[in-house]
């Protein structure tokens, strides 16, 4: 395969996840939030239990002794960051969420300095402030202070808890490297998440089953749940994960374009200056530190 076409695959994965983005705005009012929070992981996990069963199973009392990290990481994966997520479609737009989304990378940053003590260069901290900045921008819709006199609202804070719980997630998966094959992982931690999430949907009104819904669920459950991940570990398994990371750069805008084209939304200054302000962040704190030249030793 011809190295350009490598770079299809973290590019189809992106576009899938716009589409989450878009679903998940659309969801709002047509499915209660914990309702597909639990039917897409369920969905995911049907489909996975034939490929991944007697993999788990064989694994068994590998799982067993790694349960509680597996627990938490179902939590914040797959509990906490798509559930809150829905729940913060009803009152915040897809732009925003892309725009959100398009943070996890430099709350990734932060968090590991903070739990792994890992040191980060002069670049990430100007890019995490310069994100910061553009963050703050959309919030107050192109005005700080209007952000300081209302206040940040429901549905933008329930998108940054979801994203702060997966960027939590990635360093939970960095400092837990878990003896287990990547499906067999990913398929323990959907079940710890169905567990999390499962209370949720039996006390939700039941969601009219229409084609419109059971085509959302099906969205979210297969292709951004199933398909995604497998075209972007391919992108890293070829390209290396710096390379593919810049691809994520993409979400905000194509999030952005696509919520205007079909879901009618109104695309304003702010979201470019701001959504701007985020993906220049994002690019400073991905550039890796310049190496001190090495001095003449006596």
């Amino acid at each position: 395969m011809s190295p350009r076409l490598y770079l299809t695959f973290p590019l189809l994965a992106v576009l899938i996840w716009t589409g989450n983005n878009l679903v998940t705005k659309a969801s709002a009012g047509a499915i209660p939030p914990s309702v597909i929070a639990f039917d897409r992981w369920f969905v995911a996990f049907v489909l996975l239990t034939p490929f991944c069963l007697r993999g788990a199973w064989a694994r068994r009392s590998v799982i067993r002794q790694h349960l509680p990290q597996i627990i938490v990481l179902g939590l914040l994966g797959m509990a906490l960051y798509q559930g809150l997520a829905y729940y913060a479609a009803a009152s915040t737009s897809a732009t925003n969420i892309g725009i959100f989304v398009a943070l996890v990378p430099l709350l990734t940053l932060a968090i590991s300095a903070v739990w792994l003590r890992q040191k980060h260069g002069p670049l990430a901290l100007v890019g995490g402030l310069v994100s910061l900045a553009g963050i703050l921008f959309v919030l107050g819709q192109g005005d700080y202070g209007r952000l300081l006199s209302h206040g940040v609202g429901r549905g933008d804070a329930f998108m940054l808890g979801a994203c702060v719980a997966y960027a939590a997630y990635g360093v939970c998966l960095k400092r837990w490297p878990l003896p287990l094959p990547v499906w067999t992982s990913l398929y323990a931690q959907v079940a710890a998440g169905l567990v999390f999430l499962l209370p949720g949907y039996l006390l939700a009104p039941p969601a009219p089953a229409t084609p419109a819904t059971i085509a959302m669920i099906a969205y979210a459950g297969i292709p951004t749940s199933i398909l995604a991940p497998v075209l972007w570990m391919q992108g890293v398994k070829h390209l290396g994960p710096g390379r593919t990371a810049i691809f994520m750069n993409l979400l905000p805008i194509t999030t952005a374009v696509l919520a205007a084209l079909l879901l009618g939304e109104v695309l304003h200054p702010y979201h470019l200056v701001g959504g701007g302000l985020v993906v220049l962040g994002i690019v400073l704190a991905q550039r890796p530190a310049r190496p001190r030249p090495a001095t003449a030793q006596s």
